[in-house]
């Protein structure tokens, strides 16, 4: 098994072991110091080893992992000297380019009932009360057997809620019709955010994730994000629901040679910023858990402690790039960084980290019985791809040799809550008075007045008059409740199913 090169200088090389990769870790810097080079680095050798990666593109240049670089120049080849990389080539990596709006790669999705409605919750920005009333709601559509795949579902569940409010509260639990109104307000701004594109079908599958291509090589999804990016809650509730749908799908598997699949989160404080308290907990169960589902997580940000200590001492694998100690909280940084390495008394860690160039990083992984090794100042080998951004015209002819463009481009709307919930109002409109005047679908005023003829004294006869009409209306509807009752089915929800309590 062929170990991925981080970087070298001129007595020592730090290498990331395969076997150690489910490990995690953390790509941390100021900005400009090489953070995505680094990133790029990583992926780019999981890829060579068959391991597929998921990786959202802020900025877009790691777009460039799917262009070959171009020949080295003279300042390339020096530092490929300086490095000793003598059998390095330019060559592309197989990507797959995905976008939550659908502009920049294949569409995203995911059902409402796939969020479930915690994490919906979470980007709806709710607070506690109104979160409450969304489980509910969610409850109630589970008993029906109403199915939640998009925001169209969603309002229609809402408005069914807040005509039928006393009845489920009775059932459920109390809600009102201010939370749930609260609630539709939310809606509204998410749709102007463009999530609604996210919520919909074809939900994206894992497996189509976990690709290799024709010779082995696992292939690297780049997701979009310039957009999302400006989304905060949007963007880290997607892929905290990603990394959550990878822990609940995959199996057990304990330590393999090397991981199943390889997740970077970029700007990985958003993930953190305004959680609550039992959120953050439950991110920080399934990252260390996760590993032994074969998943290796790599946060990447400016400065460690953007990540919670809990979830840093889990992050066997570090590459640390320069930080300034400009002001109190920069220093503080430095040295919280600095303490999270095994030392090397060869290396003050605290004055190099402040004197790195661009380029170079502190390194310390995982060795030989999950020892970490003594940090090392290096200089970051360079990919073999490009980097940087590419064209449009190049974006274009990678989408069109996707594997799966035609199974995710073209949206499905199939029958759901929202056309259920229609053809019940729709019902109710025709029916419930029909019964008084004895012909369903038909307005009272149409019918002939019971015992004005011989059809009109057969009414009577069979349905008396109207106080005993509405006695066996009555009837009927509680009939109906509880054979609704009985037949309902759950909807299978996945987020953070094993962690939450539900099940798929």
């Amino acid at each position: 098994m062929t170990d991925i090169l981080i970087g070298r200088n001129d007595s020592a090389s730090v290498s990331l072991d395969p076997h150690y990769g489910n490990r995690h870790g953390m790509i941390a810097g100021a900005t400009g110091t090489g953070k995505s080079v680094s990133l790029m680095v990583l992926a780019e050798g999981f890829s060579r080893l068959g391991v597929p990666c998921f990786l959202a593109d802020a900025k877009g240049d790691l777009a460039g992992l799917s262009m070959a670089a171009a020949e080295a120049g003279d300042k390339l080849k020096v530092r490929l000297d300086k490095i000793k990389l003598t059998d390095w080539k330019p060559q592309a990596n197989p990507v797959v380019f995905w976008d939550i709006y659908g502009k920049l790669g294949h569409p995203v999705r995911a059902t409402i009932s796939e969020m479930g409605p915690t994490l919906l919750g979470r980007v709806l920005e709710l607070n506690d009360t109104q979160e409450g009333v969304l489980e509910v709601i969610f409850k109630a559509a589970d008993d029906q057997g109403w199915l939640l795949l998009d925001l169209a579902d969603l309002r229609a569940l809402l408005t069914y809620a807040a005509d039928n409010a006393k009845d489920i509260s009775t059932h459920y639990g109390l809600i009102s019709t201010i939370s749930i109104a609260a609630i539709q307000r939310a809606i509204l701004k998410l749709e102007g955010d463009g999530a609604d594109q996210f919520f919909g079908e074809p939900a994206l599958e894992l497996a189509d994730l976990m690709r290799q291509d024709m010779s082995g090589r696992g292939i690297i999804n780049v997701l979009a994000a310039d957009q999302l990016i400006l989304k905060p809650r949007l963007y880290s509730t997607f892929l905290l629901w990603l990394l959550s749908e990878l822990f609940e799908q995959l199996p057990e598997v304990g330590d393999l040679d090397q991981p199943k699949m390889v997740f970077f989160f970029d700007e990985a404080h958003l993930l953190f910023d305004d959680a609550s308290p039992a959120l953050q907990q439950r991110v920080e169960q399934v990252v260390r858990l996760i590993r032994s589902k074969g998943v290796g997580v790599y946060f990447c940000s400016q400065n460690p402690d953007d990540v919670p200590g809990v979830i840093l001492g889990q992050l066997g694998n570090r590459i640390q790039h320069a930080l300034r100690a400009f002001t109190p909280r920069d220093q503080k940084a430095v040295k919280a960084a600095a303490e999270t390495f095994v030392a090397n008394p060869k290396l003050n860690v605290t004055e190099a980290i402040t004197r790195l160039a661009v380029g170079e990083a502190l390194a310390s992984t995982l060795a030989n019985g999950g020892v970490p090794t003594p940090v090392e100042q290096v200089l970051v080998t360079t990919p073999c791809c490009r980097i940087g951004a590419i064209t449009d015209a190049e974006r274009a002819i990678i989408r069109q040799r996707s594997p799966v463009g035609t199974k995710y481009d073209i949206t499905i709307n199939r029958e759901s809550a929202a056309e259920m919930l229609a053809k019940r109002a729709s019902d109710k409109a025709v029916d419930p008075d029909s019964v008084a005047t004895g012909t369903p679908g038909k307005p009272a005023g149409d019918e002939p007045a019971a015992g004005s003829s011989w059809g009109g004294a057969v009414h009577d006869a069979l349905f008396g008059t109207k106080r005993r009409q509405g006695m066996i209306e009555t009837m009927g509807k509680q009939m109906v409740r509880t054979a609704g009752s009985q037949l309902g089915r759950q909807i299978l929800r996945g987020v953070l199913g094993g962690i939450f309590g539900g099940k798929r």
